[in-house]
């Protein structure tokens, strides 16, 4: 029997018919599902969109109340967030923002639709955050990133639209800086009262290093300033820190050289990945380190306290590595106490002594908690009764002495001077 007579013959086969048909109808299924998730795959990646934003970046809040707000309105998966907001009479209201939860979620946009995946692994935390690692995913039909980029900026604008007019306070938490507590109101600045004109000289100089980068650029010089303000205690120094932040429009980063832990490669990074517009404030520094000039003994005392070299803070505000476009202010009551390498030009750039009150402060002080046509002859009258007395009169003093007599008259308060120095 020949080749072609055997093939014949399975041809005739029952059998042989129906295994072929099956296995040509298998076949057949495969090859369908395969060129359909192909297709679905081509697909996806030519004809659409993705945008993954992972929890620990920092539009990753401000995309989840952009969604709830503007996008998935219609949404009945929600999960809630409580923050606290501080009202102009100084309460604290509670509001609770209600956001996507996890799972799927759909919205439209600009005339396109829009799905969002809202995931959360329970095995894997945010070792920063400490909790689970949660990820937002949008995708969209096109190829325009233009439609992200535009979600992106309306989040971020929507989110500056709410602490607008307040003072955002940053503190370290780890290699970051993390918002503490509730936005602040901004304060005025004219409600620091400073010795004259030296309020205006630092406001001044601030404005002229923002406004020039290309000052700077043109001549090589590192675009950053340095502030100290040094002087007695209460005499207003981080006061007018705070208030000069509003008046800038900025934040305030506060941090601790004194913290447990803290090193000189972290406290590097942080000063790198500091908030955009924000002062960098390093309080009561001569705590932090003792001079160069002091006794083996008294250095042995700070020994162990943290782990920031000295060296290692000099570098991080004036070395090789140091960052740029950034403010520092620094303060202290010991100016003595520190190192002149700290304090020479170019890391320190500006020196200005805050202290006691002088007459001119007190008048003004007076001014701002009475009024009346005789209230300029009794602020006279009231700060020569002062000088007489002290003339190491902190404005803390003064304003806590108003405090306690505010609901006195201005007679009544030049008459009972002499307990400024019995109260607290």
């Amino acid at each position: 029997m020949t080749l072609a007579d055997y093939i014949a013959s399975l041809s005739q086969n029952p059998y042989f018919g129906a295994g072929f048909g099956l296995f040509g109808v298998g076949a057949g299924a495969a090859i369908l599902r395969k060129g359909f998730q192909t297709s679905v795959l081509l697909f996806r990646r030519h004809c659409m969109i993705t945008l993954e934003v992972p929890c620990r970046d920092k539009s990753y809040q401000w995309l989840l109340q952009w969604i709830t707000q503007k996008g998935a309105r219609k949404t009945q998966h929600l999960s809630v967030e409580t923050s606290f907001l501080q009202k102009d009479t100084g309460q604290i209201k509670t509001k609770y923002d209600f956001i996507p939860s996890v799972g799927q979620h759909f919205f439209r946009y600009g005339g396109t639709w829009i799905r969002v995946d809202r995931t959360r692994e329970q095995q894997t935390l945010d070792l920063h955050m400490g909790i689970p690692w949660e990820t937002v995913t949008l995708t969209a039909f096109g190829r325009n990133k233009q439609l992200y980029y535009t979600i992106l900026e309306e989040a971020r604008t929507m989110a500056l639209k709410q602490h607008e007019g307040m003072t955002i306070m940053y503190t370290a938490m780890g290699s970051e800086w993390r918002q503490f507590g509730h936005p602040r109101r901004r304060r005025p600045l004219h409600s620091v009262v400073l010795r004259s004109g030296l309020g205006e000289r630092i406001l001044a100089d601030c404005i002229d290093f923002i406004d020039n980068p290309q000052w700077y650029i043109d001549r090589g010089i590192p675009y950053r300033r340095g502030y100290l303000l040094y002087g007695p205690p209460g005499c207003g120094k981080s006061s007018y820190i705070m208030a000069l932040a509003g008046e800038l429009e900025y934040n305030i980063c506060v941090l601790n050289l004194s913290e447990r832990g803290l090193t000189d490669d972290r406290l590097n990074h942080l000063l790198s990945v500091a908030p955009q517009q924000s002062i960098i404030l390093l309080e009561d520094v001569d705590a932090a380190f003792v001079s160069r000039d002091e006794s083996p003994k008294q250095k042995a005392a700070f020994e162990g306290l943290n782990r920031v070299t000295f060296s290692g803070l000099l570098n991080c505000l004036d070395g090789v590595a140091s960052t740029e476009a950034r403010i520092v202010f620094m303060t202290t009551n010991y100016l003595e106490r520190l190192d002149q390498a700290l304090i020479r030009p170019g890391r320190v750039d500006m020196k200005e002594y805050v202290g006691h009150c002088d007459q001119e402060q007190m008048e003004l002080m007076f001014l701002r908690f009475y009024k009346g046509e005789q209230a300029p002859e009794f602020a006279r009258t009231f700060a020569k009764k002062v000088l007489e007395k002290n003339k190491a009169v902190s404005p803390a003093q003064i304003q806590g002495y108003f405090m306690f007599h505010k609901r006195s008259s201005p007679e009544d308060v030049v008459a009972d001077v002499e307990t400024i120095w019995t109260l607290g």
